[in-house]
């Protein structure tokens, strides 16, 4: 390790310094000033301080990946806190790296993110990537920006759906893992069994035997600490910061070579702007050098570099340079997209970007042309709603957006309703007023046959709730292909078509009284599998507008489940409740009590209403029918028929021969 030959008199943040060191140019030496002070005797240098050629061999890229709720980002929390990240006496949040607001109330992460670690004079790099396969696309653009993952897998559930997906996807780039048996002191854990059930994973993903042979880890992130063995004594995450050191190769880079960066992510800053972040693959940027973005399509534009960022714990510093193999962010961009290139030269060609997987479900998204349009948001034109998905596709390689062939409809296509539901709700708390329509697959002409796309299914539920779970399961067409009874529980694992999975997860809670689990995970195209009856009931829809009365309610909840409570502004068209028949029903909620001299203003007072069902968005999105839409404001979630007024509803059925 080279070591500075004079330390500072005063080890103090500022104080100078000079390091002599031999390098292939011969003896050399740098003068730079200490960045901050470590334990002991240590000191913390400036990243920046470091000749490229040194600085690579310093730094570990290393992407932790997970299923959702496997303890991923609490285990970041430890490392960032054990690696000095953090004072002694700093109140840090719980899930520091869920900055998001929706991934503080939904417990899961949304989008990948970067920090960074500085331990033992190595700079280790960590991204911190989504859990649920719907943002699976997060997942697929980091792996050009790492040279290993760590896989965090839970001691009792054991290798999930999303655990697979990510592994082959490391796996396919050739990337080192580590695997991390998280939980262990949960009840009834089983980390042996799950060492086992890892190892055959590698083998079904096809790891070669360097990737088979990656080291096992066993502790808990929650209690902050990590062993070898399970035998050892649990101190602190020591074993596993280590272990990143020796098994993640330090980035394959030229120091030599032009300037070259793929854009992995893009943040924003208010007062520069656009940022790319990447990692550098050869050579060095400075502040105000100029570089070339290669565009997708080809074309090349000369920008200045305006800043330089480096990650330090959960917050950015100002660098001079980038060296070749740290992780960086760059600021100077008008415009720019993931997976395009950055260089230092005209001539230098553009870097191959890893293929994303392509997206299985469609949805609409629509003026809002209801009544009650602009009483909640400000933003309801369709320029500002196509402005807003326009820039949700630039920082979301997974989604895709295109114009329909109706003024202010557009199509986003994405991995899964959950991922479009996270959309809807960020434009709900900016402002945005939209209609989302109930997803429905992609489908793709195979040899002249029309196929749809299909995923494995993953159940685990009580052992009575079994025949009521397979006979949906059977009316959406699927497929069991493995079934283990366990002591108190039964897992199942099986084929489905991706339009049997909408609004399956709201039956299974249902059925299972709420503890049954599911995930899943796309698998291939076959051949479609015929019809689908996802929802047997019809609606209670609205005939008039104006405000909902107990008097009304009182009468149209003998007919089905309510979706509103008397005082609500109802308008015409609006869903309302269920109807248990499969036709829809259309009632009157506004209808007062006609008064005479001998009914009285008084009665009816006692009218006791039952409350409600109030849908999540997810759930709304998932139940409504291909002629509906979600009504989507910042303080309200409506549902409503796609054509308010009836005469239109009976035109549409009659021209599309229903």
């Amino acid at each position: 390790m080279n070591r500075p030959r004079r330390k500072p008199k005063y080890k103090i943040p500022g104080s100078s310094l000079t390091w002599c060191f031999r390098s292939p140019k011969g003896k050399q030496s740098v003068n730079f000033t200490v960045w901050a002070v470590g334990e002991g005797s240590s000191f913390i240098l400036p990243p920046s301080s470091f000749p490229s050629f040194l600085m690579s061999q310093n730094i570990r890229n290393l992407a932790i990946i997970a299923h959702v709720d496997h303890g991923k980002t609490t285990l970041v929390d430890q490392l960032l806190r054990q690696g000095g990240a953090f004072r002694a006496n700093q109140v840090v949040a719980e899930r520091v790296m869920d900055s998001m607001d929706l991934e503080r109330e939904k417990g899961i992460t949304i989008k990948a993110k970067n920090t960074s670690v500085l331990w033992r004079d190595k700079i280790i790099n960590i991204v911190d990537t989504p859990g649920h396969a719907d943002f699976g696309g997060e997942v697929e653009r980091v792996m050009k920006m790492v040279d290993g993952v760590m896989l965090v897998v839970d001691a009792y559930d054991g290798p999930q759906a999303q655990t697979r997906f990510v592994l082959r996807k490391a796996l396919s780039q050739g990337l080192l893992p580590i695997v991390f048996i998280n939980k262990i002191d949960r009840e009834n854990s089983n980390p042996k069994k799950v060492h086992d059930q890892v190892l055959e994973l590698f083998l079904e993903l096809h790891a070669n035997e360097e990737q088979f042979n990656a080291p096992f880890l066993y502790g808990s992130a929650r209690d902050g600490y990590a062993v070898r063995e399970l035998g050892d004594e649990p101190k602190d995450m020591i074993p596993l910061l280590e272990t990143i050191l020796l098994r993640i190769p330090p980035p394959k880079v030229d120091p030599a070579a032009p300037f070259t960066m793929l854009v992995s992510n893009i943040a924003w800053d208010d007062y520069v702007g656009r940022i790319a972040i990447g990692k550098i693959l050869g050579g060095e940027v400075h502040g105000s050098d100029l570089i070339y973005r290669v565009s997708k399509d080809g074309t090349r534009e000369r920008i200045k570099v305006t800043k330089i960022f480096e990650y330090s714990g959960t917050h950015t510093n100002d660098s001079v340079v980038g060296v070749a193999g740290n992780i960086v962010g760059l600021a100077g961009f008008s415009d720019l997209d993931i997976g395009e290139t950055l260089c230092g030269k005209e001539e230098q060609p553009a870097l191959p970007f890893v293929e994303i997987d392509p997206p299985t479900i469609r949805m609409e998204f629509a003026v809002n042309d209801g009544p009650f349009v602009g009483r909640d948001g400000k933003l309801v034109t369709s320029r500002q709603i196509r402005e807003r998905l326009e820039k949700e596709q630039k920082g979301n390689v997974s989604i895709q957006v295109e114009e329909s062939e109706r003024a202010g409809v557009y199509y986003v296509s994405a991995r899964g309703a959950m991922q479009i539901a996270v959309l809807v709700e960020q434009m709900r708390r900016e402002g945005f007023e939209v209609l989302v329509s109930r997803p429905v697959v992609i489908t793709k002409s195979i040899d002249g046959k029309t196929n749809e796309p299909f995923e494995n299914l993953w159940l685990e539920l009580p052992e009575e709730t079994l025949g009521s779970v397979m006979k949906v399961l059977s009316a959406r067409k699927g497929a069991i292909s493995n079934m283990e009874t366990h002591p108190h529980s039964v897992t199942i694992e099986a084929v489905i078509p991706t339009r049997g999975l909408i609004g399956f997860e709201f039956d299974l809670m249902n059925l299972t009284n709420g503890r049954g689990v599911m995930s899943h995970l796309f698998l291939e195209y076959r051949p479609h599998a015929g019809e689908i009856t996802s929802r047997l009931t019809g609606t209670l829809v609205a005939t008039d507008t104006g405000v909902a009365t107990s008097y009304a309610l009182d009468q149209i909840q003998e007919r089905g489940k309510l979706f509103i409570t008397a005082g609500e502004d109802v308008y015409q068209g609006m869903i309302v409740g269920e109807n248990p028949r499969a036709d829809d029903l259309p009632i009157n909620p506004t209808r007062e009590k006609q008064l005479s001299n001998v009914r009285s203003k008084g009665e009816g007072k006692g009218i006791q209403l039952t409350p409600p069902i109030k849908l999540t968005l997810e759930r709304a999105i998932e139940y409504i029918a291909p002629d509906e839409y979600v009504e989507a404001t910042p303080k309200n979630l409506r549902l409503r028929k796609k054509f308010l007024r009836p005469e239109d509803r009976k035109r549409e059925a009659k021209s599309a021969g229903v």
